[in-house]
């Protein structure tokens, strides 16, 4: 069966706060920060959206139903959305489904985590049944090690090397100071990136996400809606997602994108070459490599090659990661799935500022989240265009 289009909806007010390493504030302030902040910039009061979607993994125990209450919010459609980098893509698509078909007019979707001094490995320890029975009570918690093995094991198969991961980080350097705010500022050498001293081998300190504090956010409403604000908008052109794709792989060398890939540029109507710039979910940059061989952009096993070989900054050939990416702006828990999203909001509709790509009409987002112990189970993907 064809997909439906998402003819008529759009993605406005894209607001991201300032992210900070750590924060005595609660993931709901955090929230209330990136809402308020989206909504000032539509000239929306909280009563006047009525569909709200939020992502997050230290509200517990609220959900987005408490939300409600802690915001002044009254909507007639709600979503929670646990879904890690995967939640903005997939926010965006149940609120764009929910505004067609009338089930609410201007949905907001928001994200948002803290990180108190402790907040990190309390999480790490709770992540999942599978963490909390099999894997962290050994001493084997947390990511920096999932992403070692995956790490290794790409490096044996495709013959990748350090030097490759580390053009991607750079690059996402040299972003990350022109973004406002971002975490890191401090400029970063090929050269340092090598000497940087070990986590998990072969993962070094460069390769690793810093957990911090922040808070991103977006309107969907209908295009008629928008216009009628004046707001800049991006439309969508298309999105996938899937959830637990190839369970029979030995190791996570693929993603959910492998499956869907002909169905995104199909609806879209366009292909990787037509894309202006690409914003992958980046937590390890062997991540960054798999989405763009998974979404079509080069082989399986090219990826980090390819990227390699394409200045990835802002005023390069392929911008990726415009604003710094997770590796360095930072990854606010479970906005990492939306930081993305935004900028590539931003960067269709003209207003991302320094980090502005020239001309910038088509955007590719991709999402990837929850991974348990070898694999990430979530994947998602779209395609954004400016607005008239």
């Amino acid at each position: 069966m064809a997909r439906a289009s998402y003819e008529g909806v759009v993605m406005a007010a894209p607001f991201s706060t300032p992210y900070t390493r750590y924060s005595i504030e609660t993931a709901h302030w955090w929230i209330a920060k990136a809402l308020a902040g989206s909504l000032k910039a539509a000239g929306l009061g909280p009563r006047e959206i009525d569909g709200f979607c939020a992502a997050s993994f230290t509200l517990f125990p609220d959900t987005a139903v408490g939300l409600t209450q802690h915001l002044g919010l009254c909507p007639r459609w709600l979503d929670h959305i646990p879904m890690g980098g995967a939640s903005g893509i997939v926010a965006l698509r149940r609120a764009a489904r929910a505004v067609q078909a009338g089930d609410a007019d201007i949905v907001a979707c928001v994200a948002g985590d803290t990180n108190h001094i402790d907040s990190f490995r309390r999480l790490l320890s709770s992540f999942s049944r599978f963490a909390m029975d099999s894997s962290y009570p050994y001493g084997y918690g947390g990511p920096n090690a999932n992403f070692a093995l995956l790490t290794d094991r790409y490096m044996r198969d495709y013959g990748a090397t350090r030097e490759m991961f580390g053009h991607i980080c750079v690059a996402q350097r040299a972003n990350a100071l022109r973004y406002p705010g971002a975490v890191m500022k401090t400029p970063l050498t090929l050269e340092q990136y090598l000497a940087a001293r070990p986590i998990a081998d072969p993962i070094a300190l460069f390769d690793c996400v810093m957990p911090c504090a922040g808070g991103e956010a977006f309107l969907v409403m209908r295009e008629e809606e928008a216009l009628r604000r004046n707001l800049p908008f991006a439309r969508i052109a298309a999105t996938i997602e899937r959830h637990n794709a190839f369970p029979d792989d030995p190791i996570q060398l693929r993603g959910g994108w492998a499956m869907d890939v002909d169905d995104l540029w199909g609806m879209a109507g366009r292909g990787p070459q037509d894309m202006d710039l690409v914003q992958t979910y980046d937590d390890y940059p062997v991540i960054c490599a798999m989405q763009f061989e998974d979404l079509g952009f080069c082989a399986k096993g090219e990826g980090a090659a390819f990227l390699a070989g394409r200045d990835l900054t802002i005023a390069g050939d392929l911008p990726h990661n415009t604003n710094g990416g997770q590796l360095s702006a930072g990854q606010a828990g479970a906005a990492g799935g939306f930081i993305g999203l935004v900028e590539a909001i931003r960067q269709v509709t003209g207003q991302a500022g320094p980090t502005q790509v020239q001309g910038a009409g088509r955007a590719l987002v991709s999402g990837f989240g929850m991974i348990n112990y070898d694999r990430g189970l979530c994947s998602a993907a779209a395609v954004l265009e400016a607005g008239a």
